[in-house]
């Protein structure tokens, strides 16, 4: 489901025929969860957007089951990981029996042992679930050590949308590199009506992680070495944070620096700005009439190359749903609550809000944004590395990266500052020896 785009007519696929019959077999609306003998309270955290709100509504229709109660606590995910950390450090019980994470989650909370390891749970209900279905990139991302921690919900990547009436009105092209990006920043910055030409979301430490994850590996850099000592701070490296700054200098200084992802797509709906690299789950307010009065000219296009001819600067990123490992809840009941809001017929549903992880799904896809997204994913820079070490490097460079932006540290100083942080928490963790 994340590899190809979503075929944008499906009237002779005999694929779509069959998932259309299948959506018919189970009644939309309905929790087929067996009542617990006993009043069971069903805690699930993570964070909001359309399509986990769509989710997070279809695990609240358990709550029509005897005994059974479901509860959803959600806020931004700096917060939701955060708020996990707290309360998975003590060792006690937790207070969720769902949890929401992205790769970044899988990969920290997978490997200090806080997520229930899932694979006997999904051998047992395969069938019945179908979950051979779901995108084999997609559990990829879900596995450490070949121990599967989460349930993929969604596909995600960070891709193009654009104004293409402005572009076209000032005879500029649809940027396919990041020096397109900037030579448009330069062309477009004069319009008055606009507040930025372009924006990428900067505004904070975890932010400049995940894109300069992209940038480096795109320039090819990567995290790592072999004997995980940093390689971050390297040639390649360097490089992909000197374009992140240049990016920030062309396009919009300290204003660039404060535009995030949900920022950038009210400004893009309300007319505000003409281009944004953003994700694609923030996209489906701009092909809404109800959202934006520009839902004829907003398009979208894969991510920007780093280098000419280069890798994608987007990512093939997931959500998933995950069984926190301290909880007192029958992990069978919290799996099969997690199955009945992802099963085929909710992903049906689904689709006409994000890119869904099962593949006889993705063909009744008819998202605006469907090819823009899954080219990215095909031509990106894939996702995190799936080893422990890697957590320490996300949080080293959340650290320094943000420093390259407002000017007080070269690219440079600044990664090999994180690079400095990561050797002394690595070695204290036995990573290095």
């Amino acid at each position: 489901a994340a590899t190809e785009a979503p075929a944008a007519d499906t009237t002779d696929a005999p694929e779509a025929v069959a998932t259309e019959a299948m959506a018919m077999e189970k009644v939309a609306g309905e929790c087929n969860v067996e009542a617990p003998a006993e009043a069971v309270e069903v805690n699930i955290i993570g964070w909001p957007f359309e399509i986990m709100d769509f989710y997070t509504a279809e695990f609240e229709l358990c709550n029509d089951v005897e005994n059974l109660e479901v509860n959803s606590q959600r806020q931004d995910s700096t917060a939701t990981k955060e708020i996990f950390r707290l309360a998975m450090a003590g060792g006690g019980e937790s207070p969720w029996a769902i949890a929401h994470f992205a790769n970044t989650g899988i990969n920290e909370f997978g490997f200090n042992g806080w997520l229930l390891p899932l694979n006997d749970l999904i051998d047992q209900y395969s069938d019945e679930y179908d979950l051979g279905d779901i995108s084999d990139v997609a559990w990829e991302g879900a596995t450490l050590d070949g121990v599967i921690y989460g349930i993929p919900a969604t596909a995600n990547t960070l891709h193009l949308a654009y104004r293409s009436d402005i572009l076209e009105e000032n005879g500029v092209a649809v940027p396919t590199t990041y020096a397109e990006v900037i030579e448009a920043c330069g062309t477009l910055g004069d319009l008055g009506e606009f507040d930025l030409v372009f924006s990428q979301d900067f505004t904070a430490g975890w932010a400049w992680d995940i894109e300069f994850l992209a940038f480096n590996r795109a320039h090819g850099g990567k995290y790592l070495n072999d004997d995980g000592t940093p390689a971050f701070n390297g040639p390649e490296g360097v490089a992909a944070a000197q374009q992140m700054k240049d990016l920030v200098d062309a396009c919009g200084g300290d204003l660039f620096l404060q535009t995030g992802y949900e920022t950038a797509e009210v400004a893009i709906n309300n007319g505000s700005q003409i281009m944004v690299h953003l994700w694609a789950s923030n996209t489906p307010t701009m092909f809404n009439p109800d959202e934006t009065d520009f839902v004829d000219v907003i398009k979208f296009a894969p991510a920007p190359a780093a280098i000419e001819g280069g890798l994608l600067v987007g990512s093939a990123w997931h959500d998933f749903f995950t069984i926190p490992s301290t909880s007192t809840v029958d992990p069978d009941l919290a799996f099969r609550i997690i199955m009945e809001g992802l099963d085929n017929e909710s992903q049906v549903r689904a689709s006409e809000l994000g890119i869904v992880t099962r593949t006889s799904v993705a063909i009744l896809s008819t998202l605006p944004n469907g090819e823009a997204a899954a080219t990215t994913i095909a031509g990106g820079i894939g996702i995190y590395d799936p080893r422990p070490a890697t957590s320490l490097v996300t949080a080293a460079l959340s650290n320094w990266m943000p420093f390259i932006g407002t000017g007080e540290m070269t690219p440079q100083e600044a990664l090999d500052a994180a690079a400095e942080e990561y050797l002394a928490e690595a070695t204290i963790q036995g990573f290095i020896e």
